[in-house]
């Protein structure tokens, strides 16, 4: 077995990259169906191998694997290794980042049928895939940060996808530019492991890191840092780039430019939970830092709450989804915080079915409705899309941790456990996170309402013909909606019968099991999770007891407040906006990140990109290095060239008298 996993590994990892190069670069040659079957096959190949290294694991009793596949160079006693660490950690991310793409492809097929860069997109998600394997299975630092620009850089590319949309070319490179200040501080934190521990090999780190615990720098003068508190805390800012934290959230909103189907893959289990995972693998190092964990708590928590506010005012069907992302990222990076770590990754598993579902069932209205996203224009569809109405409806439940259902079981844990911690900022996280449950469930239905019920806001227009979408108004139809195709509906109900029983089935093993094993390091004192054991009895006795907690009232309450102004009253919302318009305003220019990033940094930046232009390159650079050399040669000439008279008795007085002074010179030695 030992012998065969190497090989099995670099195949879950290099299928989808072959199919990305084979389409990509035969697009021109291949025919549409070939791109996706060809891509579809390469993911359902990992999908498959990944499957069956976590059963080895899970069932026939398989350890954890570390390889060094290949030295890439070495830099004295440093050495640069392309290698995996195969673990429960990274082999249950490899299956879930695997799946979730599998279904994505496959809906990909109808969603994106008509449009002409179908064949690219194919190649971009596989890329997208191989991108992420790579990050999740690294066994060293180096590893891990290309997988982490590899998804950044493909992300660019998926998000600007319809590059002739100037809202498409602006999101994308929103993107890049803040996941990049992101990384600043991910990679600086990356160099302090190097340059404390002497290796970038997890195994190596993780093995000296409690001799970091002791150790100090001085970042100002008279200013003395624990070491492993610097370190998190740079790492975490990668993560907080990545994973879409305040306050380099403002790129996730504005990502929805690109198709649905890359709304998902990134959204539901792939670059968002790269921070996530990140913190999670190097639960040896931010274990050292009670303040690294406490600022991700908390961080954690304004993201749960505050981001979740903002989804209510929201009218486009996957921005609510989007800000809804932010808000259960919030909720996982308040867990690991609080050093519950298996609750943080039980929720990033079920968190990527449930919210996959809802990208796609959110894609297939958008799909009914002629690519109008509006929810004003929608009402009464639940009869037009009785799959994805039920579908989405699942998902739904399982975002409001809705009893039976996934998030239900890995959302209350999370609750439970940041209210039994005692680290600093704990009880503000916890009112963050219980009040975030009201409204989660008012956003979260308000959509729901919205779209499926109430009366019908579009206008079918029977005689505009095929083709006449193209030129009627937002929520005028050339016919009625209808339910999407079997490549769309499927992925649907698959990930749907994932959201309701995918809880059931590994809240025990995954929180109360050791499942997580050595793979995740929580220190003594940090056990928030063994009370949680104490009183866990099962999934069906957790869902009994919750009749008693405020987290499933709290849920409820935000659902009926959702039907009463949008399905029993939609007449006052308009009425509470007007009333209330000040938070109206400031819950809908999203607490004005964008306008104070535009106002300080662009606006900053420009403001030194042109103080640098003028007085840089135009009076330093070209006025006095270029032109003022130029300027002084010029000088110098014209005085030296009055000397040159082509008079001979001239010459002759010139030598004269430099031959006086070599004369005197020597005899003054």
């Amino acid at each position: 077995m030992s012998a065969f996993l190497p090989m099995l590994l670099v195949a879950i990892v290099l299928a989808p990259l072959t199919a990305a190069i084979i389409v990509g670069c035969g697009m021109r040659f291949i025919p549409r169906r070939a791109a996706h079957v060809l891509t579809i096959l390469a993911v359902a190949l990992s999908t498959a191998l990944s499957a069956w290294v976590l059963w080895q694991m899970v069932f026939a009793g398989m350890g954890s694997y570390d390889i060094n596949l290949y030295d890439w160079g070495s830099i004295g006693n440093i050495q640069f290794n392309i290698g995996f660490m195969i673990d429960r950690l990274s082999v249950l991310m490899m299956t879930v980042v695997s799946f979730v793409s599998l279904m994505v492809h496959i809906y990909t097929i109808g969603y994106m049928a008509e449009d002409p860069g179908y064949k690219r997109f194919f190649s971009y998600i596989s890329l997208f895939t191989f991108s992420m394997l790579i990050l999740v299975m690294a066994n060293n630092f180096l590893l891990l940060f290309i997988g982490w620009e590899l998804v950044g850089l493909v992300s660019y590319l998926l998000i600007g996808f319809w590059y002739t949309r100037p809202t498409a070319i602006r999101a994308g490179l929103k993107a890049f530019i803040v996941n990049r200040v992101g990384d600043f501080g991910f990679i600086l934190g990356i160099a302090l492991v190097l340059a404390y521990s002497g290796s970038l090999d997890y195994s190596q780190v993780f093995a000296h890191a409690s001799a970091l615990a002791g150790q100090h720098l001085e970042l100002f003068s008279g200013l003395v840092w624990s070491v492993p508190t610097v370190i998190c805390i740079l790492l975490f800012v990668g993560a907080v780039g990545k994973s879409a934290q305040v306050p380099l959230h403002v790129w996730l909103p504005d990502s929805m430019e690109g198709p649905t189907p890359i709304s998902a893959l990134i959204h539901a289990a792939t670059m968002v939970t790269a921070g996530i995972f990140m913190v999670a693998r190097l639960s040896p190092l931010f274990e050292l830092s009670d303040t690294a964990l406490s600022m991700v708590m908390i961080v954690g928590a304004i993201t749960a709450l505050f981001l979740g506010l903002v989804g209510i005012v929201q009218n486009d069907i996957k921005r609510v989804i989007a800000y809804s992302t932010i808000s259960q990222l919030g909720y996982m990076a308040t867990a690991l915080g609080a050093s519950a770590y298996a609750a943080g990754i039980f929720h990033l598993m079920t968190h990527a079915f449930f919210k996959a579902l809802l990208f796609l069932g959110s894609g297939s209205v958008i799909m009914a409705m002629h690519h109008d996203q509006d929810m004003r224009n929608m009402g009464g569809l639940r009869k037009y899309m009785p799959i994805t109405y039920f579908t989405f409806l699942a998902g739904s439940l399982a975002l409001i941790a809705f009893p039976g259902f996934a998030g239900f079981f890995s959302k209350d844990t999370i609750i439970d456990a940041v209210h039994d911690s005692q680290r600093t900022g704990a009880v503000f996280a916890y009112w963050c996170v219980l009040l975030g449950t009201f409204v989660t469930g008012l956003y979260t239905f308000r959509c729901v309402f919205m779209t499926f019920h109430g009366k019908e806001r579009f206008v079918v227009e029977h005689d505009a013909g095929h083709d006449g979408r193209k030129e009627l108004a937002p929520g005028h139809l050339p016919h009625a909606p209808r339910e999407s195709p079997w490549v769309v509906t499927v992925p649907l109900i698959l990930l749907g019968i994932a959201s309701v029983v995918i809880g059931w089935l590994t809240i025990q093993p995954l929180l109360y099991g050791d499942f997580f094993g050595t793979s995740i390091y929580v220190a003594p004192g940090h056990h928030v999770m063994q009370k949680l054991a104490e009183e866990f009895h099962g999934a069906g006795a957790m869902m009994v007891a919750s009749v008693t907690t405020p987290t499933l009232w709290l849920a409820l309450a935000g659902l009926g407040v959702a039907w009463f102004f949008y399905v029993f009253k939609p007449a006052w919302p308009a009425v509470l906006a007007r009333w209330f318009r000040p938070l109206y305003l400031l819950l809908l220019h999203k607490f004005y990140f964008d306008e104070a990033y535009a106002l300080f940094v662009e606006a900053g930046s420009r403001a030194l990109g042109r103080m640098l232009w003028i007085g840089g390159d135009g009076a330093v650079i070209d006025g006095v290095l270029v032109d003022g050399s130029a300027r002084a040669v010029g000088w110098f000439s014209r005085i030296l060239r009055r000397g040159q008279t082509g008079y001979l008795y001239h010459y002759a007085f010139v030598m004269i008298i430099g031959l006086c002074v070599l004369l005197g010179w020597l005899l003054l030695r």
